[in-house]
């Protein structure tokens, strides 16, 4: 009788793993010695709204179920996690979520990526003030912090404090050593940096521990959608402050090692939602020379408008993944939706391929 338990079980256990998921549109490395580091831009209009919620915590999950997949090492955040830092009272024309629900569900949903890889997070202006970013103060530290995620711990180099003098991961620098690659920094800024934040990075990168290592500064406002020309004299109260124009001036320009600069923050509804103008107009891209002649690529990618607007689901799951070639020079970026490319029938959808969506950045040693 044992024995025919036994083999009930073990047929059972059988036809269930045979039963296994299949990946709809299982993704992978253009070469298997490649690293990739994610770009989510701005999910604010995900957070804000309970139906289009899932669709956030859908993004954080595909990321996380591929991180060895795909061998990612950080995923990068371009601010504006949530709408609204601090609102009891609902616009429900814009949002049917308080900021304390907002915070929460984004806090949620990274939760998919603790103890699986670093996430780094430079802070958007709604999650500063009342609303919209015109006040410093923010409950940034109170959701992100060093403790929560064990591979913060493995990765995180420096930090200093933000606004209000809270130590905080709102000014933070993170270290990665590849053996293609060599030594990366990423530095990440609070938004609208201080010319506080500003020196403390160039000093990073100048200084004698990092001096020799490629560097990513990842912010919220520099590019402009569309044209990349750089943001400057928005029309926001905080003080002091310092937009994309200063920021090349003060920051990329005179830094020998910074290759890449990534932002979000700007970007507009297309005419024809759903149409290549779609992703163009929430797409920015520019080279320029630094103070050494090297050339500092600079890329902008906000998904708050795509999948219909201002107010329609949030970003439809798309995704920047910048895949760095085992040539220690070669950055593959490509732009792939976690929404689309879940299903078989919509997943021919997943992959766009317009200029702005796919292209190489070539970083000079």
């Amino acid at each position: 009788m044992k024995i025919k338990l036994l083999l009930c079980l073990a047929f059972c256990l059988g036809e269930l793993s045979g039963m296994a998921q299949k990946r709809a549109d299982q993704q992978h490395l253009n070469n298997p010695n490649s690293f990739t580091m994610i770009v989510f831009g701005d999910p604010q209009g995900y957070t804000k709204y309970d139906i289009n919620q899932p669709l956030y915590e859908l993004s954080t999950c595909w990321i996380a179920d591929n991180v060895k997949n795909l061998n990612i090492k950080a995923v990068l955040f371009t601010g504006d996690l949530i709408e609204q830092n601090e609102q009891i009272v609902m616009n429900r024309n814009m949002l049917n979520q308080t900021s304390k629900q907002m915070w929460e569900w984004s806090s949620h949903c990274l939760k998919r990526l603790d103890n699986k890889v670093p996430y780094i997070i430079a802070g958007g202006n709604h999650e500063y003030g009342y609303v919209r970013g015109d006040e410093g103060f923010t409950h940034y530290p109170e959701y992100y912090t060093a403790e929560r995620n064990s591979k913060t711990s493995e990765h995180l180099v420096a930090a200093i404090p933000n606004r209000t003098g809270t130590m905080s991961l709102e000014n933070s620098a993170w270290e990665f050593k590849e053996k293609n690659w060599g030594d990366l920094l990423v530095i990440c800024s609070e938004f609208a940096p201080r010319d506080t934040v500003l020196a403390w990075a160039k000093n990073l990168c100048d200084s004698e521990k990092y001096k020799n290592h490629k560097v990513i500064f990842l912010t919220h406002s520099l590019l402009r959608e569309t044209s990349a020309e750089y943001t400057d004299n928005e029309n926001y109260k905080l003080t002091p402050h310092n937009w994309g124009k200063q920021i090349w001036e003060k920051l990329l320009y005179p830094c020998k090692n910074i290759r890449l600069a990534i932002c979000g923050h700007t970007g507009h509804p297309a005419e024809v939602a759903g149409s290549d103008e779609d992703h163009a107009a929430n797409n920015a891209y520019r080279c320029d020379k630094n103070s050494e002649g090297k050339t500092v690529h600079q890329m902008m990618f906000n998904i708050q408008c795509l999948g219909g607007g201002w107010e329609g689901n949030g970003g439809d799951g798309w995704l920047r993944l910048l895949e760095f070639m085992p040539d220690g020079k070669t950055i593959k970026a490509s732009t792939y939706s976690a929404l689309f490319g879940i299903s078989p029938v919509t997943k021919h959808l997943a992959h766009r391929t317009d200029k702005c969506c796919q292209f190489d950045m070539v970083i000079e040693p």
